[in-house]
């Protein structure tokens, strides 16, 4: 094999694992159920970060005002009156292809209006467990979240 067949071989095989890592990088995108059913957040790919927002709510409306569901909870008065449909709770995450997780992430729990670190790893191909965490993950609680099967358009 002469060296310009090996380098062709070799920038191949790298680009090969490249996109077979990048595939496992996005394995999380997709339409989530919460392990509570409230909630469906929808996880994207934006640059090289991973983001979530609520897309459904089980109660979209408040049942005293009848009105859309706000974000009343929030540590920030001026952001109380947000809509939680649409509302980012996922943030920066990046994955760690060594560990198998997006990990550098925040949370927020709309209801009780904090912001958390944490992690993201699949369970398997249809459960993502979202680990929220004050200082360290041993720290936390982990919610088991359902991939929901959109129907093709």
């Amino acid at each position: 094999m002469n060296m310009k067949s090996l380098l062709l071989l070799v920038l191949g095989i790298s680009l090969s694992l490249t996109a077979f890592s990048q595939n496992k990088a996005d394995a999380v995108v997709g339409v989530w159920e919460t392990g509570n059913g409230k909630a469906r957040v929808k996880i994207d790919k934006e640059g090289q970060k991973y983001v979530g927002r609520i897309v459904w709510l089980r109660e979209p409306n408040d049942p005293t005002t009848g009105t859309p569901k706000v974000d009343k909870n929030n540590d920030e008065e001026s952001l109380r009156a947000r809509p939680l449909k649409g509302l980012r709770i996922l943030q920066d995450f990046v994955y760690d292809e060594a560990d198998a997780e997006w990990e550098d992430g925040t949370i927020y729990d709309a209801e009780n209006g904090k912001t958390y670190k944490c992690v993201m790893t699949m369970k398997d191909a249809n459960a993502l467990n979202i680990r929220g965490y004050i200082g360290i993950p041993t720290f936390g609680r982990t919610d088991v979240w359902k991939r929901l099967q959109m129907p093709k358009k």
